[in-house]
């Protein structure tokens, strides 16, 4: 078991954004409301919250006791007393023999595939669901408070209104329900948290929040400050509610074998993309070889529930019908294969729980035995007739595209023309069918687990019986030749199972701290002085500045010797307040109209200047200048072209990329726009 993860190593990103990363939000200022959408009762005592309680126990037990076992194991070291070492190591034995007493534990409750299933009375072999990863709570309050103090210039006590809401979100998405409201609830608070990235957490310097989770399978507790692994922890409980819904389906109609292919391999998708996109993970379950795992295994899964639909909806015992659910079956079975030995690959192998390892493998028996099942049921129970017709040729053509290796003896043409050919043949397939059922009996009955699974007990029975029953049916008393070998079944599947890539767009989210001004300058990547107030008296010849662009408005020229440059406004200067009233999100017709409107007496203006070192808030401010409004501006920038933009909704340790731009310059310290880069039209007053 290790260590709990403290090292600076952090998890990071490896990938540019795409357009489905970034998060759909329709902010208007004033116009933001708390999330609809809550977490389930954590004192409900359902059966599945029950488990939950326990598991959460537990972490917080091996988490004493690694924290025990790293101070002793530091004593140990460090100490020269002969005497005091051997008490040490004896104190660690203990510590150890309750870590491994503990972790078997929280495996079997892992292991509890039983609260997850289906409550149908049908009778089909177990899922395999993922249980969530658990989490400390988290206190934003001091952190974002002091951050907008110092980077923003604000009053924090402004802002306790959202900060309390970003916590009310995090505290709810513990604890999802098993539905889509459960699933948006996550995907809302992974969207909040690109909005939380860009506002609050610099390229180089995090904002001091610790965030705790424990490994899904072991329970060993990781801790970082970067946001990456909140990200990350979250879409891995995005994807594992995914497997707890495909798990819960009904699968004995064929609408509900439809959601559970979609769930598992909407899981499949999230955990491809958490192994596609994060580097570093501090916990084993988000590690590349463990997502490896988990992938192939939704995909198992998916092939699993395809072959239970092609079962579902042959109702005729045609032969190509027959032949068609063998190889189904032999797909399923080559496919948990695959799992089986990426489960035992080195660093999974003392990973994986020993009832899924065990699940797999029965799985893989079953189906390969099912296969043959098949195969002799479609030798046996039809026969061709005696004239060629088209179905016949049917039937021959997928009989000799049916094995792996064309048999010695007999053509296969042969063969299906001799009804005693066929039988002895029929009974081979027989004879593996029940080796092979056995065989799933008996890693069945190796799992103290898999052997409290009535439903998988059952399954196994009957599948066993049934291949009995028709063995028994082919035998006869002069059947003394030796059976022959059965041939290897070619898998073939009609559908195929996918990877969904997971739509960050299907939850619209509207940033929670839209009044702190629009992303695209009042960013945590951007440095800007502190605001300053410009008194403006109007002239006869107007106030003697020109403005462009809106949310906020910038002035894109001042004129020499006119009121405005003798208060001392600037070039490239922001508006974000007229007489008092904050103007951040404000239009460009709504800024003209407050300084048409003010009296004799002028305007006061409040301003600010971008003084930038980030590349990529130097090309939004370049994009508002050109008069898009905010949102279309936003959206066109982030979501760019892939590798070109630093506003991933996962962008925290990209390198930047440093790119010259024929229209922005610097005048001094001061970011600044040359006129002749301008396309759209700006006023001058």
């Amino acid at each position: 078991m290790e260590e709990p993860a403290t090292r600076e190593s952090e998890m990071s990103l490896s990938d540019g954004p795409s357009d489905d990363e970034m998060p759909l939000t329709l902010p208007a200022e004033g116009s933001h409301s708390g999330s609809i959408r809550k977490g389930c009762d954590p004192f409900a005592q359902t059966q599945r919250s029950k488990l939950q309680h326990r598991r959460a126990r537990i972490n917080q037990q091996i988490n004493k006791e690694m924290r025990m076992r790293a101070g002793a194991e530091n004593l140990f070291r460090a100490t020269t007393n002969n005497k005091v070492k051997e008490t040490v190591a004896l104190e660690l034995s203990f510590v150890n023999s309750n870590l491994q007493l503990l972790k078997e534990e929280l495996e079997e409750l892992n292991s509890n595939m039983e609260v997850y299933q289906t409550d149908s009375e049908a009778i089909n072999v177990p899922m395999i669901p993922l249980g969530l990863k658990e989490t400390k709570e988290v206190d934003f309050t001091v952190s974002i408070q002091d951050f907008i103090c110092e980077h923003y210039g604000e009053d924090s006590a402004l802002y306790d209104k959202e900060i309390k809401e970003l916590m009310e979100l995090r505290q709810a998405m513990r604890t999802p329900s098993r539905n889509q409201a459960g699933l948006e609830l996550l995907m809302e608070y992974y969207n909040q948290l690109y909005y939380l990235d860009q506002r609050f957490f610099p390229q180089h310097r995090n904002l001091g929040v610790h965030f705790h989770w424990y490994d899904s399978l072991t329970g060993v507790p990781s801790c970082q400050r970067t946001l990456a692994f909140e990200k990350g922890s979250v879409l891995f409980n995005i994807g594992a509610l995914y497997t707890q819904i495909g798990a819960r389906q009904d699968r004995s109609v064929t609408a509900g074998i439809d959601q559970a292919v979609d769930a598992f391999q909407r899981a499949a998708g999230a955990f491809n993309y958490l192994k596609e996109n994060f580097s570093n993970a501090p916990s084993l379950d988000m590690s590349g070889p463990s997502l490896c795992m988990l992938v192939r295994l939704m995909i198992a899964q998916v092939q699993e529930c395809v072959f239970e639909r092609v079962t579902l909806t042959t109702q005729d015992t045609h032969f190509t019908s027959q032949l068609r659910l063998a190889q189904e079956a032999a797909r399923v079975s080559d496919v948990y294969m695959l799992v089986q030995q990426t489960m035992t690959q080195p660093l999974m192998k003392d990973y994986v729980p020993f009832s899924w390892a065990s699940m797999v493998q029965v799985k893989s028996e079953h189906f390969r035995a099912l296969s043959h099942y098949y195969a002799a049921v479609a030798l046996c129970d039809h026969t061709l007739s005696a004239e060629e017709d088209e179905g016949d040729e049917e039937a021959e053509k997928a009989f000799l595209q049916f094995y792996v290796n064309v048999p010695p003896g007999p053509t296969l043409s042969q063969v299906l023309r001799d009804p005693e050919r066929r039988r002895k043949l029929g009974k081979a397939h027989l004879r593996r069918a029940v080796i092979r059922h056995e065989e799933a009996m008996r890693v069945h009955s190796l799992c103290k687990i898999l052997r409290k699974m009535d439903i998988l007990q059952d399954v196994l029975s009957l599948t066993h019986k049934r291949s009995l029953d028709k063995y028994s049916e082919l035998d006869r008393e002069d059947d003394f030749d030796e059976t022959a070998e059965a041939p290897e079944i070619q898998s073939q599947t009609h559908q195929k199972p996918e990877i969904t890539p997971i739509n960050f767009s299907t939850v619209q989210v509207t940033d929670i701290f839209q009044r702190l001004g629009p992303l695209s300058v009042f960013c945590a990547r951007a440095r800007w002085g502190p605001v300053r107030v410009i008194c403006l008296q109007r002239r006869e010849g107007g106030l003697g500045l020109t403005l462009r662009g809106d949310s906020p408005v910038l002035v894109a020229g001042v004129v020499p010797g006119g009121c405005a440059a003798e208060a001392g406004l600037r070039e490239g200067d922001y508006i974000v307040a007229v007489d008092g009233q904050d103007c951040k999100w404000a239009k460009h017709g709504e800024v003209v109209h407050m300084l048409k409107s003010c009296s004799d007496r002028g305007a006061e203006l409040g301003v600010v200047t971008l003084h930038s070192h980030d590349t990529q808030v130097e090309r939004r401010a370049i994009m508002l200048s050109l008069g898009s409004d905010k949102e279309n501006t936003r959206q066109r920038l982030l979501v760019g072209a892939k590798g070109q933009s630093s506003a991933s909704l996962l962008n925290w340790n990209r390198k930047k990329k440093r790119e010259g731009s024929g229209v922005t310059k610097r005048l001094g310290s001061t970011f600044s726009l040359s006129f002749g880069s301008v396309r759209d039209t700006e006023a001058m007053y």
